[in-house]
């Protein structure tokens, strides 16, 4: 495999065809903000603001001002958006809404805790980013309401009745292993130990099941597993994702065995969440095989393949696996010949079962600048350093 070859190709296509999309079309130069909402040409067709993908676009871009190279087109565009949360996204108190009009007016309560991780982690790059304090108090503030609420994330905004049947879920914890490594710098080190301590035990001991090979979405208030559609869905992009979250914190704690741990989980996974009529990855499974109630269960996620595609290269260059590179390599071929769009610049987002486009949009709701470029980002970085 010629690595030289294939970081030069993840840069490229990151730095001359997915940025400047973005750049170009999202960026809403009358109200602030970004337009997420995009076309296969990148012609807006929606203009409400979600809140989560607004802080997600302010860290890319401030990320890649911060260590990749200092353009002043990058930090203008993280600091537009960085403003633009900092006046409307919150209700002062910094809870984050989960999605505004073009204007910055208030549209969905904040129910969503991914609002708040994304607003953390924006505002710590674009503080690295800008030297600006207002910037940091806010990821510090943030980051105290996310461990505030972790217990219950959805708080006054649960649709589910207390007491019959409590549930704890992955996502949070998953998404801290990362948010706290991005606010390392701002914060107090016992706290950074502590909050990752907490997200080691729960994603490793918690929500991985030994008795399954697998990590489960949601579990019982007690940790034990709960036989009901949620208890039984597996997520494995969620899990592959995680899983390169992890083998970060390994480096950084100097654990070799906890890095070995997460390789092992993230192969299981990719075996098991691996569609062997049509290849890729299902977006929901069933632990116990019973049918999916998401009418999306058996659809091909652009976010579940690149993140996939991030932990093989990862757990590849972290540990020399060959099965970690020949999985990475599945994914590659699957991944670009399958999301890449050859006419426009950026990546679909969802195809159907057989790979087939389902919608030939660049964004929406949920997909925006983050999962592509972070991909291509983390892939050309580790392939430099592979050999």
């Amino acid at each position: 495999m010629d690595f030289n070859a294939l970081a030069q190709q993840h840069k490229t296509e990151l730095l001359e065809s997915v940025l400047p999309f973005w750049l170009e079309h999202s960026q809403d130069k009358t109200y602030g903000g970004y337009f997420t909402c995009l076309d296969r040409d990148g012609s807006v067709y929606d203009t409400d603001k979600f809140i989560w993908l607004q802080g997600r676009e302010v860290w890319m871009f401030a990320m890649l001002y911060n260590k990749v190279e200092r353009r002043p087109e990058w930090l203008e565009c993280a600091v537009q958006g960085a403003e633009f949360l900092r006046k409307y996204g919150h209700d002062g108190d910094y809870n984050w809404y989960f999605s505004l009009t073009r204007e910055g007016r208030p549209l969905i309560q904040p129910y969503n805790i991914f609002s708040y991780t994304f607003a953390a982690m924006a505002f710590a790059q674009a503080a690295i980013a800008t030297g600006n304090d207002e910037y940091a108090r806010i990821a510090r503030k943030t980051f105290d309401r996310i461990l505030e609420k972790s217990g219950d994330p959805k708080g006054v905004w649960n649709k589910a009745v207390p007491g019959t049947r409590p549930l704890k879920g992955f996502a949070l914890p998953m998404i801290l292993c990362n948010t706290a490594l991005e606010i390392e710098p701002l914060i107090d080190k016992e706290l950074l130990e502590e909050t990752i301590s907490t997200c080691l035990h729960e994603v490793m001991e918690v929500f991985y099941r030994d008795e399954l090979g697998l990590i489960v979405e949601n579990v019982a208030a007690d940790g034990s597993l709960c036989d009901s559609f949620e208890g039984r869905q597996i997520n494995p992009g969620h899990s592959l994702e995680a899983m390169w979250f992890i083998m970060d914190l390994g480096v950084r704690a100097g654990d070799r065995k906890l890095i070995d741990r997460a390789v092992e989980i993230a192969l299981r996974t990719a075996e098991y969440g691996w569609d062997k009529e049509h290849g890729g990855i299902f977006y929901f499974m069933d632990r116990k095989g019973a049918p999916r109630v998401e009418l999306e269960w058996n659809q091909k996620l652009w976010w579940v393949h690149i993140e996939s595609m991030i932990a093989m290269i990862k757990g590849y260059s972290l540990t020399g696996s060959p099965e970690c590179l020949a999985w990475f390599e599945r994914l590659r071929e699957y991944t670009w010949s399958h999301f890449k769009d050859t006419e426009y610049p950026e990546w679909y987002g969802y195809l159907d079962r057989r790979g087939e486009v389902l919608l030939p949009l660049k964004g929406g709701k949920w997909k925006g600048c983050f999962h592509v470029p972070r991909g291509l980002y983390q892939c050309w970085q580790i392939l430099e350093q592979c050999k």
